[in-house]
Order: C-alpha cells, then structure tokens, then sequence
C-alpha cells in the first residue's frame, strides 16, 4: 500500500475506515476509581480496594496477566490486576472491561477529571487508579446495581476471609503530603478475655460494656453521639494494658492503628490520621504521657480548663528532638479535636484508647467522659489474676499432671495470702517466674513464686525505712 498511495492518501484511509468502525461501535462510558481520593486528606478510597478484592476473586481468569501477593500469616495468595492489564466482568448479561492504570503523582495539584473533576493527591510515588468502561445504554445499570454489587462482594469476602491488621502511622516531616499514611502488619496477638490477668468482675464489666456498644449503633444514631468510645487504661507498667488492648481488639474482631503522636508534625496532619482509620478499628496511643506534653493546666498555670480550644495555647510540644521547621506542632486542642472532634466522627464504629503510667499529670479536659467515657485502672497482682495466669502458664486447676495436688494447692494458698497481704508483684514479673520454670512443674514454679513474694515482702520494710517521711518531704520542697 505505501509503495502504490501517497502518505497524504494513506492518512485519509485510515481515517475513514476508523469512522466507519466507529459508526458500528457502540459509545462506551468510562469511570475512574483512584486509589487515593481526591479530596485534601488523601484517605484510602474503599471503592478502590473493593474494587481490586472484586477482579481478584472474580475477573482475573479472564486476565492475561496476574499480580500475586502473599501476607506474611495468611493461609493464601491475594490476587490484582497488574497496572496496564485489563480484565472482563460480566454481570446480569452486561460486560464491562476493567484497566489497571498507574501514572507519577501530580505534585502541582494540576485538576484532573475523575468522573465529574476533582484533584488528585500529591505525594510521592505512582498514582493508582481501576478503569470501568461499559456501554453507554448500560450507565445507570451499572450505576444503580453493578458498582453496588462489587461493594456487596466485596464486603462479603472480606467477612468470610478477614485478615485483621495491626496499622502505625509513617513518620512524616513538615511539608510532606503522603496519601498512604500507614503501614500494616497481620495482627495475630494471641491474648483473649480468658487468659487476661485482672479480676474477673472488672473482665466481665469490660466485655459486657464492648459487647454493648458494637451493638448499639441505632442507638447512637438515635441519641446524635459519634459511634465510639474513649477507654484510659492506667496503671504501674506490666500490668497488662497492652494485653488488654489486645484482647479488645481479638473480642470485637477489630483493626488495631498504633499511633504514635511523637512522629506526627502538625494537627492537620493528625486529622488526616484519623480520616484515613477504617471502620471496626481500634485506635491506641501507648504511654500517652510520654508522647506529649498534655499535663493539668491548672497546675501548670495555664489557665482555667474551659479554654480547651485556645489555639494560642500551644501547650503539648513534640518531644524534645523533634524539630517543628518553622511550622504549628501539636497543641492539645488538636488531641481533643482528635479524640471527640466533628472530624472524629467521619470513620465509623472505633475504640479509642489511651495508655498512661501517670493519669493524675493528664489534663482533666481529656479525661472527661466523652473523650475517655471508662478509666481503668489495672493493679497490682490480685489472688484472682494469679489464679488466671497459673492457668495459663502451669495448667493449674485443668487435667491433674504429675504434681501433688495437696502440694499445688498449699503453694496456691501461701503465694494468695502474701498477695492479700499487699505483696507487690505484677502479673508480667509472674509470667517471668513461670516462663523461668518452664518443664519443671507447677509445684517447682509456684514454691519460686512463693519464694519471691516473701523476699519482696521482707525487702519492702527496709526500702520504705530508706524514703523521707512526709514531713521531711514537705519541708524539702
């Protein structure tokens, strides 16, 4: 053909032969879905992800080519589209083609259409997005049942074969923009309601109280409060705040997102923090007291407690190290906006927790129910968490072991008379006793115990001989 027509020709054919195909193709729509939205905060787009769960279990076989990943705990691979592949659905008689498609992040901020405009995020890395495209005679089909049906699947798969995720924020610099604010590891704590080392009526009190609030979503509709809940757990370290808020997380079969505040630059980016959690998580922010300063104001001089939004008292700094570049950091009117703020009801159903060693330097405008509706106060090592842990670890109280039961039981009750007696011990440094004693038996283990709650009794007199009275302490200060 280019040795018989001219170029100018050749031009000309080919585009008429592409208006005739086009003539006979039916108009086709197309809908973007980004990875990222296109709003400011950058959160996740859940369509994106329900999207991507959807082609995975459903469209690939049709795919030419397959991305394949494996989670470190799951029991299988997750398959997507790989970026520039397409894949075919069809849906009620309705085929629809489906593209995976990547371009570098607009830092400018440039305007792009997403169906209808919007911008998209900056930030580093590719930009991700799924194509849809359909016949222009199936658009509302598609609006009004496709796109609702692969959020039902979707939604449906994640229920059937859940990994729930252990999420901490990246550490961020002022300045920098990211649309993925969190990384996620599997989350496979194994500590449960039964083996948690504290009185069983206070477990039973927490249990019942989660149970009753993953259940009352109507009715905080009904009552016009945000669906969450504020827990403080306090206490001297190895106490167990951890394992609790591990075993919240395994009873509500909840996400887990482990803030840490000393890495976050500014309130706004706390905000956007938030927006980006999902709904039946559980957020916690550990040692709360060693993050930030967020200590009494009225001690402190700062004013009365009621000015909780004064943006000009910029009381809770970054820690030491931590360099602001000229910018705001975190004020404790961003953590009180955080925890009970408008934006603190944009996610969902959500624990927040916080732990301390010190409740009483906390200010008593984030301890107001509210924002901390419970306060939990986990102990010392009581005769019925010592009972728990000899469960736990010793088998004690279960199928009877090579151990004289008459033996078992006196040491039970030597090492629970020392504990009623004030001895003080932490179910941690028992779980170190028994860990130590591993093999040897439940008698073995418990006549070691028993012999470290009378050296802890014995040491205790002598310690407090040491430390100046009262009177001594006062006219020091």
């Amino acid at each position: 053909m280019r040795d018989l027509i001219p170029p100018e020709a050749e031009q000309l054919l080919r585009r008429l032969l592409a208006g005739l195909a086009a003539a006979f193709r039916p108009p086709t729509a197309t809908i973007l879905i980004d990875e990222a939205d296109g709003a400011a905060s950058g959160a996740t787009n859940d369509l994106y992800d329900a999207a991507q769960l959807y082609l995975g279990a459903r469209c690939l076989a049709t795919a030419p080519a397959v991305r394949l990943y494996k989670p470190r705990q799951a029991s299988r691979a997750v398959a997507s589209l790989p970026d520039a592949h397409t894949a075919l659905d069809t849906w009620k008689g309705v085929t629809v083609k489906w593209t995976s498609t990547a371009r570098p992040a607009d830092r400018g901020g440039n305007p792009y259409n997403v169906y209808g405009g919007g911008r998209g995020p900056s930030g580093g890395g590719d930009h991700r997005s799924l194509e849809l495209q359909f016949p222009l005679q199936h658009r509302d089909f598609v609006h009004d049942s496709y796109i609702p049906h692969v959020i039902d699947e979707a939604t449906r798969m994640r229920l059937t074969s859940r990994e729930r995720r252990l999420y901490t924020n990246r550490a961020a610099a002022p300045g920098e923009d990211h649309h993925r604010l969190w990384t996620s590891h599997a989350f496979s704590h194994p500590s449960t309601f039964d083996t948690l080392a504290v009185d069983p009526a206070l477990r039973d009190e927490i249990r019942a109280d989660l149970l009753r609030f993953a259940s009352r979503r109507e009715h905080y509709a009904r009552v016009g409060r945000a669906w969450k809940r504020g827990y403080l757990l306090h206490g001297p370290p190895g106490t167990g705040k951890t394992s609790l808020v591990a075993a919240i997380a395994n009873l509500l079969e909840f996400d887990v997102y482990d803030l840490e505040l000393t890495t976050v630059p500014t309130n706004s980016h706390l905000r956007r923090l938030l927006v980006s959690t999902t709904p039946k998580s559980v957020v916690i922010v550990e040692d709360i007291d060693c993050s930030l300063d967020l200590s009494d104001r009225r001690k402190n001089g700062g004013g009365s407690v009621h000015e909780e939004n004064n943006n000009n008292a910029q009381l809770a700094m970054l820690s030491p190290g931590t360099s602001s570049i000229g910018r705001e950091s975190i004020s404790l009117s961003g953590v009180l906006n955080f925890v009970d703020g408008l934006w603190s009801s944009c996610v969902g159903e959500r624990l927040m927790i916080f732990t301390t060693n010190h409740p009483e330097r906390l200010d008593p405008a984030l301890l107001r129910p509210g924002r901390m509706d419970r306060k939990i106060e986990l102990g010392y090592c009581s005769p019925a968490a010592l009972r728990v842990l000899a469960k736990n670890y010793l088998g004690v109280g279960e199928d009877p072991d090579d151990d004289d039961p008459d033996t078992v039981n006196g040491l039970m009750d030597q090492a629970e008379g020392l504990l009623a007696a004030d001895v003080r011990i932490t179910p941690a440094d028992i779980g170190e006793v028994f860990m130590g004693c591993d093999g040897a038996g439940a008698s073995a283990a418990l006549s070691k115990l028993v012999g470290e709650l009378r050296r802890r009794r014995d040491y205790a007199p002598a310690v407090d001989a040491l430390l100046p009275s009262a009177s001594t302490a006062e006219t020091m200060e």
